[in-house]
């Protein structure tokens, strides 16, 4: 699969090609909370307003909690009243993918990380005029690096070489 990374030098690259990441329930089991299990792998949600990541206002990625894979950055972050932190494009498209959710009688759009299957939340299509779309994500699926760290999450494959 393919999907966009950042290298050495905190810059987003690609597409690069990466396999995806499939652990057992007790792999992931081993490292997850028992709370970002229930949410990433068991397409939980978590309470409005209570997630850690809601009112963060700091420059940085949002990337999976599960495989790291870099999914929304913080220019792309808005305050949408819903109790949830809301992104309005994610980091790149190839990032993110979407499958049709039916359940608790409804139907929505579910967003998953492309290369774990990690469940993020929703997309819903009452965004801000940029995109019209609001990526509505549980804290529990995110990890937050700022962006004076985004080194840091840098993968060999995006390594093009250059200091």
């Amino acid at each position: 699969m393919q999907v966009k990374v950042f290298n050495r030098r905190g810059e987003l690259t690609g597409p690069v090609e990466t396999p995806r990441v499939v652990k057992t329930d007790a792999e992931w089991r081993g490292q997850l909370t028992a709370q970002q299990f229930q949410i990433a792998r068991g397409q939980g949600t978590e309470p409005a307003f209570c997630g850690t990541l809601l009112d963060n206002k700091k420059p940085g990625v949002y990337s999976c909690v599960c495989c790291g894979l870099p999914l929304f950055a913080s220019n792309a972050k808005f305050h949408s009243g819903t109790g949830w932190p809301s992104f309005f494009q994610p980091v790149a498209a190839e990032n993110v993918r979407t499958r049709e959710d039916r359940g608790y009688g409804m139907v929505r759009t579910e967003i998953l990380c492309a290369r774990c299957e990690a469940h993020l939340g929703h997309v819903f299509q009452d965004g801000p005029a940029v995109s019209g779309l609001r990526y509505c994500v549980n804290s529990e699926s995110l990890v937050f690096t700022e962006a004076k760290d985004l080194p840091s999450l840098a993968d060999p494959a995006a390594d093009t070489g250059a200091p």
